[in-house]
């Protein structure tokens, strides 16, 4: 299974305001610079973020988003449910399989996908940011701040 785009934003998205420790909000314009992302795609994973109540999301001059959910509680498995959407792996009404009718592919795939959840559903947000990664995710937020005070 391969996740989409926008499910791998969301997540680096959310560990990014894990780790992050300034008392004013993150900016979309950051995390877009970060993560070479589109702001407009960007924008767009925010807005479901948001609307799951896992970021704060505050528009205007000083506005920017900030993680709003406790990361020792949300679950890798979660999230991804939530981003990943219920597509089916496989299309079979869409493509006019004749073997739709008896076909237990289907079933198989939805069990290796729930299997999959399943598995992630065992780590937290704040596990998936604790050592190597939260140090390095530490580091862009120094460099980033490091960068902006210099272009100022």
């Amino acid at each position: 299974m391969r996740l989409t785009r926008f499910s791998d934003i969301g997540l680096r998205v959310l560990m990014y305001l894990a780790k992050d420790t300034r008392t004013s909000p993150v900016t979309v314009a950051e995390v877009a610079q970060q993560f070479d992302v589109p702001h407009n795609h960007l924008v767009k994973v925010v807005g479901t973020l948001a609307k799951m109540g896992w970021i704060d999301a505050m528009r205007g001059r000083n506005g920017g988003i900030r993680l709003a959910a406790d990361p020792a509680v949300l679950g890798v498995g979660s999230i991804l449910r939530v981003l990943e959407g219920d597509d089916e792996v496989i299309d079979c009404a869409g493509i006019g399989c004749r073997l739709s009718g008896d076909c237990r592919v289907r079933h198989v795939l939805r069990e290796g996908v729930e299997a999959f959840y399943k598995a992630l559903d065992a780590y937290t947000l704040a596990e998936v940011v604790s050592g190597n990664t939260g140090e390095q995710i530490v580091r862009m937020h120094k460099r980033f701040l490091a960068e902006k005070l210099e272009a100022a």
